[in-house]
Protein backbone atom coordinates (compact mmCIF):
# COMPACT_ATOMS: atom_id res chain seq x y z
CA UNK A 1 0.00 0.00 0.00
CA UNK A 2 0.93 3.41 -0.61
CA UNK A 3 2.07 6.00 2.09
CA UNK A 4 0.30 9.21 1.11
CA UNK A 5 2.99 11.89 -0.12
CA UNK A 6 4.08 15.05 1.82
CA UNK A 7 1.49 16.73 -0.88
CA UNK A 8 -1.22 14.22 -0.31
CA UNK A 9 -0.77 15.16 3.68
CA UNK A 10 -1.01 18.76 3.42
CA UNK A 11 -4.27 18.87 1.31
CA UNK A 12 -6.37 16.95 3.97
CA UNK A 13 -9.06 18.65 4.89
CA UNK A 14 -9.17 19.65 8.81
CA UNK A 15 -11.74 22.36 8.19
CA UNK A 16 -13.78 24.41 5.40
CA UNK A 17 -12.82 27.26 7.41
CA UNK A 18 -8.88 26.80 7.75
CA UNK A 19 -7.84 25.62 4.06
CA UNK A 20 -5.11 27.34 2.21
CA UNK A 21 -4.45 29.41 6.08
CA UNK A 22 -1.14 27.52 6.38
CA UNK A 23 1.74 30.22 6.77
CA UNK A 24 4.48 30.80 4.58
CA UNK A 25 7.10 27.89 5.21
CA UNK A 26 10.77 27.65 3.99
CA UNK A 27 12.02 24.53 3.72
CA UNK A 28 16.19 24.46 3.91
CA UNK A 29 19.09 25.62 5.36
CA UNK A 30 20.58 24.77 8.69
CA UNK A 31 19.59 26.94 11.62
CA UNK A 32 21.03 30.51 11.71
CA UNK A 33 21.94 31.70 15.27
CA UNK A 34 19.34 32.82 17.67
CA UNK A 35 17.74 36.05 17.92
CA UNK A 36 17.41 37.99 21.31
CA UNK A 37 13.66 37.93 21.14
CA UNK A 38 14.04 34.19 20.80
CA UNK A 39 15.51 34.26 24.51
CA UNK A 40 19.15 33.72 23.87
CA UNK A 41 22.09 36.32 24.85
CA UNK A 42 21.62 39.44 27.20
CA UNK A 43 18.15 39.66 28.11
CA UNK A 44 17.53 35.92 29.42
CA UNK A 45 14.05 36.22 30.92
CA UNK A 46 14.32 35.07 34.72
CA UNK A 47 11.48 34.42 36.03
CA UNK A 48 10.52 35.44 40.41
CA UNK A 49 11.10 32.62 42.83
CA UNK A 50 14.05 30.71 44.88
CA UNK A 51 17.41 30.83 43.84
CA UNK A 52 19.04 27.44 42.78
CA UNK A 53 17.35 26.25 40.07
CA UNK A 54 17.90 26.06 36.37
CA UNK A 55 16.12 29.40 34.51
CA UNK A 56 14.50 28.89 31.18
CA UNK A 57 17.54 30.29 29.17
CA UNK A 58 19.85 29.17 31.23
CA UNK A 59 23.06 27.45 29.72
CA UNK A 60 21.95 23.52 31.14
CA UNK A 61 18.66 24.59 28.59
CA UNK A 62 20.85 25.43 25.46
CA UNK A 63 23.09 22.24 25.95
CA UNK A 64 20.07 20.51 26.12
CA UNK A 65 18.71 22.07 22.52
CA UNK A 66 22.03 21.88 20.72
CA UNK A 67 22.02 18.07 21.65
CA UNK A 68 18.69 17.84 19.49
CA UNK A 69 20.47 18.89 16.30
CA UNK A 70 19.35 21.51 13.46
CA UNK A 71 17.37 20.57 10.97
CA UNK A 72 16.00 22.90 7.96
CA UNK A 73 13.69 25.73 9.40
CA UNK A 74 10.19 26.02 8.75
CA UNK A 75 8.42 29.55 8.85
CA UNK A 76 5.10 30.29 9.77
CA UNK A 77 3.03 33.51 10.77
CA UNK A 78 0.08 33.67 13.51
CA UNK A 79 -1.82 36.77 14.19
CA UNK A 80 -3.75 36.88 17.16
CA UNK A 81 -6.62 39.03 16.56
CA UNK A 82 -10.62 39.43 17.20
CA UNK A 83 -12.61 38.14 14.19
CA UNK A 84 -16.00 36.95 13.43
CA UNK A 85 -15.97 33.23 13.34
CA UNK A 86 -18.51 30.59 11.01
CA UNK A 87 -19.69 28.30 13.00
CA UNK A 88 -21.95 26.65 10.53
CA UNK A 89 -24.61 28.81 10.11
CA UNK A 90 -24.29 30.61 13.25
CA UNK A 91 -21.66 33.68 13.87
CA UNK A 92 -19.69 34.41 16.89
CA UNK A 93 -16.86 37.56 17.52
CA UNK A 94 -14.41 35.78 19.19
CA UNK A 95 -10.35 35.60 19.23
CA UNK A 96 -8.75 33.98 17.15
CA UNK A 97 -5.26 33.36 14.85
CA UNK A 98 -5.09 34.43 11.04
CA UNK A 99 -9.26 34.60 11.34
CA UNK A 100 -9.59 30.98 11.74
CA UNK A 101 -11.68 27.70 13.84
CA UNK A 102 -9.47 26.32 14.36
CA UNK A 103 -6.45 27.73 13.46
CA UNK A 104 -4.16 26.43 10.43
CA UNK A 105 -2.79 23.26 10.54
CA UNK A 106 1.22 23.41 11.23
CA UNK A 107 3.69 20.54 10.17
CA UNK A 108 6.89 19.80 10.08
CA UNK A 109 9.33 16.89 10.28
CA UNK A 110 11.30 15.77 12.99
CA UNK A 111 14.35 17.56 13.20
CA UNK A 112 13.41 20.82 11.77
CA UNK A 113 13.23 24.10 13.44
CA UNK A 114 9.69 25.68 13.75
CA UNK A 115 10.41 29.49 13.60
CA UNK A 116 6.68 30.60 14.15
CA UNK A 117 6.15 34.51 14.79
CA UNK A 118 3.27 34.99 17.15
CA UNK A 119 1.53 38.53 15.84
CA UNK A 120 -0.42 39.37 19.09
CA UNK A 121 -2.89 42.18 18.12
CA UNK A 122 -5.50 41.48 20.78
CA UNK A 123 -6.21 44.30 23.38
CA UNK A 124 -4.21 42.59 26.39
CA UNK A 125 -1.07 40.20 26.07
CA UNK A 126 -0.51 36.59 25.55
CA UNK A 127 1.55 33.74 24.48
CA UNK A 128 1.73 30.71 22.47
CA UNK A 129 2.13 26.81 24.54
CA UNK A 130 3.14 23.90 22.20
CA UNK A 131 1.19 21.63 24.02
CA UNK A 132 3.02 18.33 24.34
CA UNK A 133 5.91 18.79 22.81
CA UNK A 134 9.25 18.00 24.43
CA UNK A 135 11.21 21.58 23.91
CA UNK A 136 13.28 24.11 25.03
CA UNK A 137 12.05 25.39 28.13
CA UNK A 138 12.36 29.38 27.15
CA UNK A 139 9.99 28.27 24.20
CA UNK A 140 7.00 27.02 26.07
CA UNK A 141 4.72 30.01 26.03
CA UNK A 142 3.93 29.98 30.23
CA UNK A 143 3.61 33.84 30.92
CA UNK A 144 6.04 34.77 33.84
CA UNK A 145 7.37 31.82 34.36
CA UNK A 146 9.56 31.16 30.98
CA UNK A 147 9.08 34.10 29.14
CA UNK A 148 6.91 37.68 29.67
CA UNK A 149 3.40 37.73 27.83
CA UNK A 150 3.46 38.95 24.58
CA UNK A 151 1.93 42.77 24.54
CA UNK A 152 -0.71 44.08 23.05
CA UNK A 153 0.56 45.04 19.57
CA UNK A 154 4.08 42.91 19.88
CA UNK A 155 5.34 39.90 18.49
CA UNK A 156 7.16 37.25 19.82
CA UNK A 157 9.16 34.20 17.72
CA UNK A 158 8.56 30.91 18.69
CA UNK A 159 11.59 29.08 18.07
CA UNK A 160 12.66 25.50 18.51
CA UNK A 161 13.92 21.87 17.16
CA UNK A 162 10.80 20.00 16.98
CA UNK A 163 12.29 16.69 17.85
CA UNK A 164 9.87 14.33 18.61
CA UNK A 165 7.31 13.71 16.13
CA UNK A 166 3.67 13.08 17.45
CA UNK A 167 0.04 14.96 17.18
CA UNK A 168 0.09 17.97 18.80
CA UNK A 169 -1.39 21.23 20.12
CA UNK A 170 -0.70 25.17 19.98
CA UNK A 171 -3.05 27.16 21.88
CA UNK A 172 -2.39 30.27 24.48
CA UNK A 173 -1.24 29.81 28.01
CA UNK A 174 -2.79 33.06 29.25
CA UNK A 175 -5.83 32.83 31.40
CA UNK A 176 -9.20 31.77 30.06
CA UNK A 177 -8.28 32.73 26.33
CA UNK A 178 -7.72 28.83 25.19
CA UNK A 179 -11.90 29.07 25.80
CA UNK A 180 -12.33 31.41 22.81
CA UNK A 181 -10.44 29.93 19.06
CA UNK A 182 -6.52 30.77 20.15
CA UNK A 183 -5.61 26.96 19.55
CA UNK A 184 -4.46 25.23 16.26
CA UNK A 185 -3.33 21.80 15.64
CA UNK A 186 0.33 20.97 15.55
CA UNK A 187 1.85 17.95 14.31
CA UNK A 188 5.52 16.57 13.67
CA UNK A 189 5.77 14.03 10.83
CA UNK A 190 8.11 11.06 11.75
CA UNK A 191 10.51 10.62 8.87
CA UNK A 192 10.46 6.43 9.39
CA UNK A 193 6.95 6.40 9.65
CA UNK A 194 6.22 3.09 9.54
CA UNK A 195 1.74 3.35 9.31
CA UNK A 196 0.96 2.65 5.93
CA UNK A 197 -2.72 4.63 5.08
CA UNK A 198 -4.22 6.18 2.21
CA UNK A 199 -5.43 9.47 3.90
CA UNK A 200 -5.03 11.26 6.92
CA UNK A 201 -8.52 12.96 8.67
CA UNK A 202 -7.84 15.58 11.59
CA UNK A 203 -10.31 16.04 13.90
CA UNK A 204 -10.10 19.15 16.38
CA UNK A 205 -12.46 18.71 19.30
CA UNK A 206 -14.01 21.70 21.23
CA UNK A 207 -16.75 23.34 23.64
CA UNK A 208 -17.88 26.59 22.87
CA UNK A 209 -19.23 29.27 24.63
CA UNK A 210 -17.69 32.78 23.59
CA UNK A 211 -20.11 35.20 21.74
CA UNK A 212 -23.18 32.88 22.33
CA UNK A 213 -25.86 34.84 23.75
CA UNK A 214 -23.78 37.39 25.14
CA UNK A 215 -21.28 34.91 27.17
CA UNK A 216 -17.63 35.14 27.26
CA UNK A 217 -15.25 32.35 29.32
CA UNK A 218 -14.36 35.47 31.76
CA UNK A 219 -18.30 35.64 33.02
CA UNK A 220 -18.84 32.25 33.37
CA UNK A 221 -15.93 31.59 35.50
CA UNK A 222 -17.45 34.35 37.81
CA UNK A 223 -20.60 32.27 37.52
CA UNK A 224 -18.78 29.21 38.96
CA UNK A 225 -17.04 31.38 41.95
CA UNK A 226 -18.99 31.78 45.65
CA UNK A 227 -21.27 34.98 44.58
CA UNK A 228 -21.09 34.11 41.04
CA UNK A 229 -24.48 35.99 39.91
CA UNK A 230 -24.00 39.39 41.02
CA UNK A 231 -20.05 38.93 39.85
CA UNK A 232 -21.12 37.73 36.56
CA UNK A 233 -22.77 40.88 35.79
CA UNK A 234 -19.22 42.63 34.81
CA UNK A 235 -17.56 39.88 33.76
CA UNK A 236 -14.50 40.79 35.05
CA UNK A 237 -13.71 38.18 38.05
CA UNK A 238 -10.42 36.06 37.81
CA UNK A 239 -8.15 34.24 39.22
CA UNK A 240 -4.44 34.28 40.26
CA UNK A 241 -2.73 36.36 37.50
CA UNK A 242 0.59 35.03 35.33
CA UNK A 243 -0.40 37.53 32.42
CA UNK A 244 -1.10 40.69 32.46
CA UNK A 245 -2.92 42.55 35.47
CA UNK A 246 -6.30 42.96 36.24
CA UNK A 247 -8.52 40.55 34.42
CA UNK A 248 -5.76 37.60 32.93
CA UNK A 249 -6.04 38.04 29.42
CA UNK A 250 -9.44 39.20 28.79
CA UNK A 251 -10.05 43.00 27.86
CA UNK A 252 -11.09 45.54 30.58
CA UNK A 253 -14.19 46.20 28.75
CA UNK A 254 -17.11 45.74 30.85
CA UNK A 255 -19.65 43.83 29.14
CA UNK A 256 -23.43 42.08 30.15
CA UNK A 257 -23.79 39.41 31.45
CA UNK A 258 -24.77 36.34 29.32
CA UNK A 259 -26.94 33.47 30.94
CA UNK A 260 -25.94 31.66 33.30
CA UNK A 261 -24.31 28.29 31.75
CA UNK A 262 -23.37 26.61 35.21
CA UNK A 263 -24.12 22.77 34.87
CA UNK A 264 -26.18 21.21 37.69
CA UNK A 265 -26.93 17.69 38.10
CA UNK A 266 -23.90 16.59 36.01
CA UNK A 267 -23.19 12.67 36.57
CA UNK A 268 -20.71 10.03 34.49
CA UNK A 269 -20.03 6.83 34.74
CA UNK A 270 -16.90 6.76 32.63
CA UNK A 271 -15.52 9.74 34.76
CA UNK A 272 -17.08 8.31 37.81
CA UNK A 273 -18.23 11.42 39.07
CA UNK A 274 -19.28 14.97 37.85
CA UNK A 275 -18.54 15.69 33.83
CA UNK A 276 -17.99 19.33 34.56
CA UNK A 277 -19.17 22.56 35.62
CA UNK A 278 -20.32 24.38 32.75
CA UNK A 279 -23.09 24.19 30.59
CA UNK A 280 -21.78 24.97 26.83
CA UNK A 281 -24.33 25.88 24.71
CA UNK A 282 -22.00 24.38 21.52
CA UNK A 283 -20.01 21.39 20.65
CA UNK A 284 -17.95 21.67 17.44
CA UNK A 285 -15.71 19.47 15.41
CA UNK A 286 -12.91 21.21 13.07
CA UNK A 287 -15.04 24.32 14.54
CA UNK A 288 -18.46 23.44 12.81
CA UNK A 289 -22.06 22.93 14.54
CA UNK A 290 -23.43 19.54 13.85
CA UNK A 291 -26.26 21.15 11.86
CA UNK A 292 -23.49 22.06 9.65
CA UNK A 293 -20.45 19.65 9.98
CA UNK A 294 -17.53 19.22 7.92
CA UNK A 295 -17.33 16.20 5.83
CA UNK A 296 -14.21 14.64 4.89
CA UNK A 297 -14.20 12.54 1.40
CA UNK A 298 -12.51 9.31 0.46
CA UNK A 299 -13.15 6.51 -1.09
CA UNK A 300 -14.46 2.64 0.04
CA UNK A 301 -11.51 0.65 1.52
CA UNK A 302 -9.47 3.34 1.99
CA UNK A 303 -6.94 3.07 5.43
CA UNK A 304 -7.64 6.63 7.06
CA UNK A 305 -5.48 7.60 9.71
CA UNK A 306 -7.53 10.03 12.60
CA UNK A 307 -5.64 12.50 14.60
CA UNK A 308 -8.04 13.60 17.32
CA UNK A 309 -7.53 16.28 19.30
CA UNK A 310 -9.33 17.54 22.32
CA UNK A 311 -8.87 21.35 22.44
CA UNK A 312 -12.06 22.15 24.63
CA UNK A 313 -11.69 23.37 28.04
CA UNK A 314 -14.27 21.92 30.06
CA UNK A 315 -15.60 19.02 28.39
CA UNK A 316 -14.04 15.03 28.26
CA UNK A 317 -15.63 13.52 24.85
CA UNK A 318 -16.48 10.28 24.18
CA UNK A 319 -15.55 9.47 20.29
CA UNK A 320 -17.11 6.27 17.77
CA UNK A 321 -17.36 6.62 14.22
CA UNK A 322 -20.70 4.83 13.30
CA UNK A 323 -20.53 1.39 12.00
CA UNK A 324 -16.42 1.21 12.10
CA UNK A 325 -14.20 -0.10 15.06
CA UNK A 326 -10.77 1.99 15.70
CA UNK A 327 -7.37 0.63 15.68
CA UNK A 328 -5.41 2.68 18.43
CA UNK A 329 -2.13 3.48 17.23
CA UNK A 330 -0.81 6.70 19.17
CA UNK A 331 -1.76 8.59 22.48
CA UNK A 332 -0.07 12.52 23.12
CA UNK A 333 1.94 11.69 19.99
CA UNK A 334 3.34 8.62 21.29
CA UNK A 335 3.25 5.13 19.29
CA UNK A 336 1.50 2.11 21.38
CA UNK A 337 0.75 -1.77 20.46
CA UNK A 338 -2.50 -1.30 17.80
CA UNK A 339 -5.24 -2.43 20.13
CA UNK A 340 -8.85 -2.29 18.35
CA UNK A 341 -11.60 -0.12 20.45
CA UNK A 342 -15.37 1.11 19.74
CA UNK A 343 -14.70 4.37 21.08
CA UNK A 344 -12.49 6.14 23.14
CA UNK A 345 -12.60 9.07 26.09
CA UNK A 346 -10.33 11.88 25.39
CA UNK A 347 -9.69 14.32 27.90
CA UNK A 348 -9.02 18.01 27.58
CA UNK A 349 -5.73 18.18 25.96
CA UNK A 350 -5.08 14.68 25.04
CA UNK A 351 -4.71 13.31 21.44
CA UNK A 352 -4.90 9.80 19.84
CA UNK A 353 -4.31 8.65 16.51
CA UNK A 354 -6.30 6.04 15.23
CA UNK A 355 -6.69 3.63 11.96
CA UNK A 356 -10.10 2.92 10.45
CA UNK A 357 -10.72 1.23 7.01
CA UNK A 358 -13.54 3.01 5.54
CA UNK A 359 -16.93 1.34 4.68
CA UNK A 360 -18.68 2.51 1.66
CA UNK A 361 -21.80 5.01 2.51
CA UNK A 362 -21.89 8.20 5.27
CA UNK A 363 -21.11 7.72 8.32
CA UNK A 364 -21.17 10.23 11.82
CA UNK A 365 -17.83 10.69 13.63
CA UNK A 366 -19.85 11.72 16.92
CA UNK A 367 -18.39 13.16 20.26
CA UNK A 368 -20.73 12.58 22.69
CA UNK A 369 -19.92 15.51 25.75
CA UNK A 370 -19.13 13.34 28.50
CA UNK A 371 -21.60 14.01 31.44
CA UNK A 372 -23.31 16.84 29.75
CA UNK A 373 -26.25 17.66 27.52
CA UNK A 374 -25.16 17.55 24.09
CA UNK A 375 -22.16 16.28 21.15
CA UNK A 376 -19.88 17.39 18.26
CA UNK A 377 -20.25 15.43 14.96
CA UNK A 378 -18.10 15.57 11.47
CA UNK A 379 -18.72 13.04 8.55
CA UNK A 380 -17.04 10.62 6.73
CA UNK A 381 -18.25 10.24 3.33
CA UNK A 382 -17.18 7.65 0.25
CA UNK A 383 -20.33 8.59 -1.67
CA UNK A 384 -20.95 11.62 -3.97
CA UNK A 385 -25.02 12.04 -2.35
CA UNK A 386 -25.71 15.46 -0.27
CA UNK A 387 -27.54 13.26 2.95
CA UNK A 388 -25.84 14.29 6.17
CA UNK A 389 -26.75 12.37 9.53
CA UNK A 390 -28.97 13.79 12.06
CA UNK A 391 -27.31 16.26 14.34
CA UNK A 392 -28.78 14.02 17.00
CA UNK A 393 -27.36 10.84 15.35
CA UNK A 394 -25.74 7.98 18.19
CA UNK A 395 -24.16 5.47 16.81
CA UNK A 396 -24.00 2.29 19.08
CA UNK A 397 -20.40 2.35 18.90
CA UNK A 398 -20.72 5.23 22.00
CA UNK A 399 -21.53 2.63 24.19
CA UNK A 400 -19.13 -0.05 23.27
CA UNK A 401 -16.04 -1.37 24.27
CA UNK A 402 -14.05 2.00 25.32
CA UNK A 403 -10.15 0.94 25.90
CA UNK A 404 -8.64 3.73 28.47
CA UNK A 405 -5.52 4.69 27.97
CA UNK A 406 -3.60 2.89 31.24
CA UNK A 407 -4.40 -0.67 29.43
CA UNK A 408 -2.54 1.01 26.05
CA UNK A 409 0.59 -0.71 25.84
CA UNK A 410 4.10 1.23 24.37
CA UNK A 411 5.49 0.44 21.64
CA UNK A 412 8.98 -0.72 22.00
CA UNK A 413 10.68 2.34 20.84
CA UNK A 414 9.32 4.85 23.35
CA UNK A 415 8.62 2.49 26.45
CA UNK A 416 10.73 4.07 29.16
CA UNK A 417 13.50 1.30 30.47
CA UNK A 418 12.97 -0.46 33.53
CA UNK A 419 14.61 1.87 36.67
CA UNK A 420 14.17 2.50 40.32
CA UNK A 421 13.04 5.86 40.65
CA UNK A 422 15.22 8.68 42.06
CA UNK A 423 12.94 10.53 43.67
CA UNK A 424 9.19 10.16 44.45
CA UNK A 425 6.66 12.92 45.00
CA UNK A 426 3.26 12.81 46.17
CA UNK A 427 0.57 15.45 45.04
CA UNK A 428 -2.40 15.96 45.62
CA UNK A 429 -5.33 17.56 43.74
CA UNK A 430 -8.04 19.72 46.34
CA UNK A 431 -10.73 22.00 46.02
CA UNK A 432 -14.32 21.67 45.60
CA UNK A 433 -17.61 22.86 43.31
CA UNK A 434 -19.02 25.02 46.60
CA UNK A 435 -15.82 27.01 47.02
CA UNK A 436 -13.88 26.71 43.29
CA UNK A 437 -10.42 26.81 45.12
CA UNK A 438 -9.03 24.50 43.29
CA UNK A 439 -5.33 23.84 43.98
CA UNK A 440 -2.29 21.36 44.53
CA UNK A 441 -2.05 20.24 48.11
CA UNK A 442 -4.61 22.95 49.43
CA UNK A 443 -1.99 25.82 48.04
CA UNK A 444 -3.26 27.94 45.00
CA UNK A 445 -0.95 28.78 41.79
CA UNK A 446 2.39 30.82 42.70
CA UNK A 447 5.10 31.36 40.24
CA UNK A 448 7.76 31.33 42.54
CA UNK A 449 6.50 27.50 43.83
CA UNK A 450 9.03 25.01 42.97
CA UNK A 451 9.09 20.74 43.09
CA UNK A 452 12.27 19.99 43.33
CA UNK A 453 14.00 17.37 40.52
CA UNK A 454 17.72 17.27 38.97
CA UNK A 455 18.54 16.22 35.57
CA UNK A 456 19.23 12.22 35.24
CA UNK A 457 16.73 11.41 37.92
CA UNK A 458 13.88 8.76 37.36
CA UNK A 459 11.23 10.71 38.82
CA UNK A 460 7.43 8.96 40.29
CA UNK A 461 5.18 11.21 40.48
CA UNK A 462 1.93 10.02 42.41
CA UNK A 463 -1.55 12.24 42.21
CA UNK A 464 -3.78 12.04 44.56
CA UNK A 465 -7.54 13.55 43.10
CA UNK A 466 -8.91 14.59 46.97
CA UNK A 467 -12.15 15.83 44.87
CA UNK A 468 -15.14 15.00 43.70
CA UNK A 469 -14.27 15.90 39.74
CA UNK A 470 -12.36 14.58 37.22
CA UNK A 471 -8.78 16.51 36.66
CA UNK A 472 -7.32 15.67 33.18
CA UNK A 473 -3.20 16.52 34.80
CA UNK A 474 -0.63 17.95 32.30
CA UNK A 475 3.50 18.23 32.68
CA UNK A 476 4.97 20.95 30.31
CA UNK A 477 7.94 19.64 28.17
CA UNK A 478 8.14 16.27 29.08
CA UNK A 479 6.31 12.76 28.38
CA UNK A 480 5.66 10.07 31.21
CA UNK A 481 4.73 6.57 31.58
CA UNK A 482 1.55 5.71 33.30
CA UNK A 483 2.73 3.05 35.84
CA UNK A 484 1.37 1.83 38.99
CA UNK A 485 -0.70 -1.40 39.56
CA UNK A 486 -3.47 -1.71 36.41
CA UNK A 487 -1.32 0.33 33.73
CA UNK A 488 1.21 -0.91 31.65
CA UNK A 489 3.55 2.11 30.94
CA UNK A 490 1.78 4.14 27.83
CA UNK A 491 3.64 7.40 27.29
CA UNK A 492 1.56 10.50 27.89
CA UNK A 493 1.91 14.03 28.31
CA UNK A 494 -1.75 14.70 29.61
CA UNK A 495 -4.05 12.29 31.77
CA UNK A 496 -7.01 12.23 33.60
CA UNK A 497 -7.12 11.56 37.21
CA UNK A 498 -10.12 10.56 38.12
CA UNK A 499 -12.53 11.67 41.70
CA UNK A 500 -10.67 9.92 44.86
CA UNK A 501 -8.12 7.90 42.64
CA UNK A 502 -5.02 7.83 42.21
CA UNK A 503 -2.64 8.33 39.40
CA UNK A 504 1.34 7.04 39.66
CA UNK A 505 3.20 8.05 36.41
CA UNK A 506 7.16 8.20 35.74
CA UNK A 507 9.28 10.59 33.83
CA UNK A 508 13.09 10.99 33.13
CA UNK A 509 14.24 14.21 34.09
CA UNK A 510 16.33 15.33 31.12
CA UNK A 511 14.65 18.50 29.91
CA UNK A 512 16.43 21.40 31.97
CA UNK A 513 14.58 24.29 33.25
CA UNK A 514 11.02 25.15 35.13
CA UNK A 515 8.04 23.29 34.05
CA UNK A 516 4.22 24.05 34.92
CA UNK A 517 2.60 20.78 35.76
CA UNK A 518 -1.31 21.91 35.81
CA UNK A 519 -5.39 20.91 35.40
CA UNK A 520 -6.06 21.35 31.85
CA UNK A 521 -9.64 22.02 33.04
CA UNK A 522 -9.18 25.72 31.99
CA UNK A 523 -11.18 26.72 34.94
CA UNK A 524 -9.39 24.58 37.33
CA UNK A 525 -6.19 25.65 36.18
CA UNK A 526 -7.20 29.79 36.50
CA UNK A 527 -8.61 29.16 39.64
CA UNK A 528 -5.38 27.50 41.00
CA UNK A 529 -4.67 24.09 40.35
CA UNK A 530 -0.80 24.64 38.28
CA UNK A 531 2.11 24.29 40.16
CA UNK A 532 5.98 24.18 38.98
CA UNK A 533 8.60 21.73 38.62
CA UNK A 534 12.32 22.74 38.55
CA UNK A 535 15.66 21.20 38.20
CA UNK A 536 18.21 22.06 40.70
CA UNK A 537 21.38 23.03 39.50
Amino acid sequence: MQKPSRRTLLRAPIATAGAGLLAACSGSGSAPPSRPEHGDGAGRFVPPGPRGYVNPSDPEVLAAERKRGAGPVRTFRFTAAESTLDLGGKSVRSWSYNDALPGPLVRVTAGDVLDLTLANRLPVTTTLHSHGVRLRCDMDGTPDLTQNAIASRADFTYRFVAAHPGTYLFHSHVGLQPDRALYAPFIVDDPKEHLAYDKEWVVVLDDWVDGVDGSTPEQVLAQLKPGGSDAAMTGMAMGPGHGTPGPRGSSSRTRAAGPSRVLHDSHSRMLNGEGGSVAYPLYLANGRMGTHPSVFRCRPGDRVRLRLINAGSETAFRVALGDHRMTVTHTDGYPVEHKETDALLIGMAERYDVLITAKDGVFPLVALAEGKQGKALAVLRTDKGKNLPAPDVQPDELDGKVVPARRLKPAGSVALADRDPDREMRIRLTGSMEKYDWGFDHKPYDVRQRHPVRAGERVRLTLINATDMFHPVHLHGHTFALTGLDAVGARKDTSIVLPHRKLVIEFDADNPGLWMLHCHNQYHSESGMMTVLGYLR
